[in-house]
């Protein structure tokens, strides 16, 4: 059977800041629904994009991106690769990331999300997005990969270009390529001597240095720290402060049990997805929740559609703190599930922690996104009001 046909414009600006009324839209169509304005099938219900990321045979991501200039800057990456060529190289990435290697991170993490968090409920107002979202990650970034000056000044710009450029070859991916070319120049020259002794960065470089990893590969793992790592982090953070702000009595909810920690912060990313699109390439033809897509199509994964998937989660729509959605997608799934999560984590439930401990309700302003290509975050999200706990 074919995919049913829609018109829609996935990359519309109106569609980039708010997608869910199209992902319910384009859900109810299909598993599987062919978008010819955007050249891709969109894939919408969570067991269908389950089914697709868990398999990198039919599924590749070698051209996980929406124009052939990222694919193609992407290539020796583990996030453009399949096996075994990505087990190898995400090998290394994941090494510094397990459970054991983050636990001695947590301590420093959740004092510093403490620290921040106190000084700003301590002014009373604020930005949620400049002094928190954006400060916090950037700042354990820097200090996971050993380095500081110009690069962490720019880590911003970067990591927003990076993200961008996986879009279409429309005007946001052409204005976003000098920067991310920027990016990509110094991940390409970087040395080991550049990063902090002791630092995870120095430590990939080590890896390369004894032949765990291809020669020459080190700086695109650094690459995925940065590309990958900190625009969704950004997203989620800011997330967190809004849908606490929005919904007071889930606040309280973790205010009284802070044992909801972990699973607020999956109900976050489950809510609002800090992913708008993700992309596959299939390999043959394959028949795919009942319909046939081509060899050589590109998918276009929306995981935000499949954790609103009423199939999967009862009562979607609703923000439930107590909901505990550890399946959820924003952290994709299978062999290629985000290799940061871990950290990710970590610096979600020091914010989270922090801002239960820390307040018992905030004011805010309207808050805006602005429409991009991948990640859906807010821009500017002011705190009006703080009532300190």
């Amino acid at each position: 059977m074919n995919p049913i046909e829609s018109d829609i414009d996935i990359w519309d600006d109106d569609i980039t800041v708010d997608p869910y009324p199209t992902y319910a839209a384009l859900r109810e169509l299909g598993g599987v629904v062919h978008l010819p304005k955007n050249s891709l099938y969109a894939v919408t219900r969570y067991d269908v994009i389950r089914d697709v990321l868990a398999d990198p045979e039919a599924f590749s991501s070698t051209t996980l991106g929406f124009n052939p200039m990222v694919n193609e800057a992407l290539q020796g990456t583990s996030l453009a690769s399949d096996p075994p060529m990505h087990t190898q190289l995400r090998a290394t990435l994941s090494a510094n990331l397990t459970p054991r290697a983050l636990r001695g991170l947590k301590v420093t993490i959740d004092e510093k999300a403490d620290k921040l968090v106190a000084e700003l409920v301590a002014t009373g107002s604020f930005d949620a997005i400049d002094s928190l979202a954006r400060a916090f990650p950037l700042d354990i970034v820097a200090d996971l990969i050993g380095f500081g000056g110009h690069v962490k000044d720019n880590m911003l710009r970067w990591g927003q270009a990076a993200m961008q450029v996986i879009g279409p070859l429309n005007h946001r991916t052409q204005e976003s390529f000098p920067i991310a070319g920027e990016l990509y120049g110094w991940c390409s020259s970087v040395t080991a001597e550049d990063l902090a002794p002791g630092s995870i960065g120095r430590g990939i470089f080590d890896a390369e240095a004894r032949g765990d990893i291809p020669e020459g590969s080190a700086g695109h793992i650094i690459h995925q720290y940065l590309g990958a790592g900190v625009d969704t982090t950004i997203a989620s953070i800011g997330n967190i402060v809004a849908l606490f702000g929005r919904h007071p009595e889930q606040l309280e909810l973790v205010r009284n049990s802070p044992e909801l920690v972990p699973a607020a912060f999956a109900e976050v990313l489950r809510y609002w997805t800090p992913l708008h699109i993700w992309g596959r390439t299939t390999t043959r033809e394959v028949e795919l929740d009942g319909v046939i897509v081509p060899a050589g199509a590109q998918l276009g994964i929306l995981l935000g559609a499949g954790n609103r998937d009423p199939r999967h989660y009862d009562n979607p729509d609703a923000f439930d703190v107590t909901r505990n959605p550890v399946d959820h997608l924003s952290f994709g799934y299978g062999p290629h599930g985000c290799a940061g999560q871990g950290l990710a984590r970590l610096e979600g439930h020091a914010i989270v922690e922090a801002l239960a401990r820390r307040v018992k309700s905030l004011s805010l302003g309207e808050g805006y996104r602005v429409p991009s290509n991948i990640t859906r975050s807010f821009e500017q999200l002011q705190v009006l009001e703080v009532e300190a706990a």
